[in-house]
């Protein structure tokens, strides 16, 4: 590889500013150099973001192809996908009729976990949070598990697509209460959240174009929980939406909110929060031009993909700028240490910190950042960690950090703590942190140092750093 490579655990790379040059530079593609260099810390990095976290062997592999070659394999992965989707799009389905979350919840976390494409669920589980339907006001469970395929078959696809499908979905429209909007009676609700949060943003529109949307939006009701258009209750009066005049229909509303530029500035800018940072408020300026290439077709894929390549992505102003949600959490510690847990517990657990898939707890979604953080959150981050990792307990064998080390070759204490220090951090941890979990490794026999490397990948998963994307 041309790239300048630091070696795995031989110390921090310098790591430089936001790229200067204005936003062309911010976006350009990462070229890794002397002050910037690719090594196990910028893999880390990039594994966290894009797929929960990375394993052993895919460090290595990221370490030795470089980012352009590992980028590519996180967006495109080689291989055939579908005989992996159809299996779990059974499994969900088979799990929607039940009627509890419970299921469905559980197989979406075990095809987080075992997915050859996890970007492809970090992305579906962004356009959960983004729609913000729950379960609390949706029915039927088939509801919600088609609404998560639908969010899946599109999450790197065409977000027109994605919008104009979700629109046409029973969980949405259910999930606003927005069941009755007739023409003699209008409800707002799926016109207000179409303009706030799937469109412009607020502060982009008037009560005028909430309600000039609704109008357009009458027909679509819901009957025997199918949404279907019955068109005497369609207002077929002339509208003026977002300053456009004319007779709309749904199809038209979703049209005009697209081709307002703030829609893309909107998208955009939630989904640099979700991958580059939460910590900051980029002007216009920076988003400008990932703004207008987003405005030019919504592709998704594009988008992504320019902000996973870019200077800024792998700059001071994206690394550890992100707190890892209740979900992201335990896949950092699952994926890495190659587990395999019960995932009915892992959903209730997760749903005590805060995060219960298929259940967002506001129309906006989980705001995230500093709202993971509060102390009782704290407190269940602490005992997930110590749950996870401890066998014979809740989550049965548990994660085994010892054979983890072992299957890798570091049967030596110290390179066993070495070994965990650099697959759960990248290696970016202090010298503090380093000379304690060496010297708690090199204590008492070899029959103890399963338990000793369970305390050492605790501790880990436990530091501030951790908490961190």
């Amino acid at each position: 590889m041309a790239a300048t490579r630091t070696a795995a655990g031989d110390g921090m790379a310098s790591e430089s500013a936001s790229p200067s040059g204005g936003p062309a530079e911010a976006w350009n593609v990462y070229q890794p150099h002397d002050q910037r260099p690719w090594d196990l810390r910028q893999a880390a990095h990039l594994y966290r973001r894009a797929a929960f976290g990375g394993a052993w062997a895919e460090l290595q592999q990221a370490f030795q192809d470089g980012p352009a070659r590992t980028i590519d394999r996180l967006v495109r992965p080689p291989g055939d996908m579908s005989t992996f989707q159809r299996s779990y799009d059974g499994y969900d389905q088979a799990a929607g009729p039940a009627g509890t979350d419970d299921t469905a919840r559980a197989w979406w976390l075990r095809r987080m976990i075992e997915s050859p494409h996890p970007l492809l669920e970090k992305m579906t589980l962004f356009w959960h949070s983004h729609f913000g339907i729950s379960r609390t006001r949706v029915v039927k469970g088939t509801m919600m598990v088609s609404l998560v395929h639908v969010l899946r078959r599109h999450a790197l696809g065409n977000y027109a697509d994605l919008l104009a499908a979700a629109l046409r979905l029973p969980a949405v429209v259910r999930g606003l209460e927005a069941d009755g909007n007739r023409k003699s009676r209008l409800n707002a609700n799926l016109a207000r959240q179409l303009l706030a949060q799937y469109g412009p943003g607020v502060g982009e529109f008037d009560e005028q174009d909430v309600r000039e949307t609704a109008r357009a939006l009458t027909g679509w009701l819901m009957l025997r929980d199918d949404l279907r258009f019955v068109d005497r209750e369609f207002d077929g009066g002339p509208k003026r939406i977002l300053g456009q005049a004319g007779n709309w229909n749904a199809d038209d509303a979703v049209r005009i909110v697209l081709q307002q530029p703030a829609t893309a500035r909107h998208l955009v800018r939630s989904v640099y929060r979700w991958l580059i940072s939460e910590t900051d408020e980029p002007d216009a300026q920076l988003l400008a031009p990932l703004t207008a290439s987003f405005h030019r077709d919504y592709d998704i894929g594009r988008l992504v993909e320019t902000m996973l390549r870019s200077n800024r992505f792998f700059s001071a102003a994206a690394y550890r700028q992100r707190v890892r949600s209740p979900v992201e959490l335990a896949l950092g510690m699952i994926r890495p240490l190659e587990g395999n847990v019960p995932t009915l517990r892992l959903g209730s657990d997760l749903a005590a910190l805060g995060q219960d898939l298929l259940r967002p707890p506001t129309v906006k979604g989980w705001f995230g950042g500093r709202y993971w953080l509060n102390p009782a959150a704290m407190t269940g981050r602490v005992n997930l960690a110590a749950a996870l990792l401890t066998p014979g307990g809740a989550y049965g064998a548990g994660l085994d950090a010892h054979a983890v080390a072992r299957r890798h070759g570091r049967s030596d204490p110290a390179a066993a703590a070495k070994f965990l220090v650099e697959l759960l951090l990248g290696g970016d941890v202090s010298t503090q942190v380093r000379d304690r979990l060496a010297e708690r490794a090199a204590r008492g026999g070899a029959n103890d140092l399963p338990e000793r490397l369970r305390e050492a990948a605790q501790d880990l998963c436990t530091l501030p750093e951790f908490q961190l994307a």
